[in-house]
């Protein structure tokens, strides 16, 4: 595990700059709850309305993201991949393909892609913040999906499948499917919950058959100071990282 204090002290003194403690508090629980209880609201970037909802997701989601995926890619094998280049699509603020390259022995250039311009403009400061190589750009999961390239890649969706209208997830399978079928390397990782992914059965079936397996992971949760403040503040009680993926390595 690297060393994120440095990270998180200047996430803390980015998006506290303009907010207390009670206003990201608030953000928090109502952002937490747009997650549990309106998931339809989603799709139409419920999660990123307002300043609140950013430094919530920025400060709280990120890093607990980060902290999952790093433990997710080290158990499922990932980071010993040799991979030059990791395709982040619905890439957030970065989080996700800054776990994973900086978890592999010799970290690849990332290529991040979200429709939301702010998360683009915070994954682009995450990977300077933490070394990595790369960029992030406006685009479409689906539209931006890439297509055969030169040297070895690898493609990551965290958390953005279920975000999806279903007419894109369908289109996004399709894809997905013939990469895993040319041998590219993919992982797809979802929380743990089902109750909102009726699409996963079809997804793991589906992409059983190109040689996929999917999986569901449970790692303690030793949270770094600042996250277990925010998070006792809002009245959460994050004791383990779980998470379910599906993933052809």
């Amino acid at each position: 595990m690297i060393d994120t204090n440095a990270w998180l002290d200047a996430l803390e003194r980015r998006h506290l700059a303009n907010l207390t403690r009670s206003e990201l508090t608030r953000a928090l629980r109502a952002l937490s709850s747009c997650y549990v209880e309106r998931r339809a609201k989603l799709a139409g970037g419920a999660a990123l309305e307002g300043a609140g909802k950013r430094a919530a997701f920025a400060l709280f989601y990120g890093p607990l993201h980060f902290l999952t995926i790093d433990a997710l890619v080290r158990a499922a094998g990932a980071d010993a991949l040799k991979i030059d280049t990791l395709v982040d699509l619905g890439c957030g603020t970065g989080v996700g393909a800054a776990a994973w390259a900086l978890a592999c022995r010799t970290a690849p250039s990332v290529t991040g892609i979200d429709r939301h311009a702010w998360a683009v403009q915070e994954a682009n400061w995450t990977y300077r913040q933490l070394g990595i190589q790369g960029r992030a750009r406006t685009g479409d999961v689906v539209r931006d999906y890439p297509t055969a390239r030169s040297g070895r890649f690898a493609i990551l969706l965290a958390y953005t499948v279920n975000e999806l209208p279903e007419a894109a997830r369908s289109a996004l399978l399709d894809r997905i499917a013939r990469s895993m079928s040319s041998g590219v390397s993919v992982l797809i990782v979802e929380a743990i919950a089902k109750r909102d992914k009726d699409w996963w059965p079809d997804w793991t079936e589906r992409l059983a058959v190109v040689g996929a397996r999917s999986d569901e992971w449970r790692f303690p949760a030793v949270l770094p100071p600042i996250l277990r403040q925010i998070a006792k503040g809002a009245g959460l009680d994050p004791r383990e990282l779980t998470a379910r993926s599906i993933a052809r390595l």
